[in-house]
């Protein structure tokens, strides 16, 4: 059992680790930001669930005992990662792209990042829109 323990431990450290460094290689290799997005908010996530099963399986095969800590982290990374990257990628997106530049969505609205009225805009304009 402690052999089986070990080479499944060891598989997902491994499997995490060749995800992580596929994320870092991406988030370096990539041209802009909207591209750079994807390695670390997908590849990089998977390495780091990886190494926090690698951990529970751990301590549950191995030390007789269930650790929440990985759980928590789990759950804050897969919270985390998905709303930065949105908010990254709405930030270049009022930065850099026009809103002509886009593709029509095909709905009554179009996308949300130009939808909201300036900040500059009046309390009164906020109401109208």
């Amino acid at each position: 059992m402690t052999l089986f323990a070990e080479i499944l431990i060891s598989v997902f450290i491994v499997v995490s680790g060749i995800f992580g460094l596929v994320g870092s290689f991406g988030l370096v290799k990539l041209r802009d930001s909207m591209q750079r997005l994807h390695a670390p908010t997908k590849a990089t996530t998977v390495g780091v669930g990886g190494a926090l099963v690698a951990s529970m399986l751990y301590f549950i095969l191995l030390k007789g005992s269930f650790s929440f800590h990985e759980l928590l982290i789990t759950l804050f990374l897969f919270l985390t990662a998905p709303i930065t990257a949105n908010f990254i990628s709405k930030a270049f997106m009022a930065r850099n792209i026009r809103p002509q530049e886009l593709p029509q969505t095909g709905r009554d609205y179009g996308w949300a990042v130009y939808d909201d009225p300036p900040p500059s805009a009046t309390l009164e304009d906020r109401q109208d829109a």
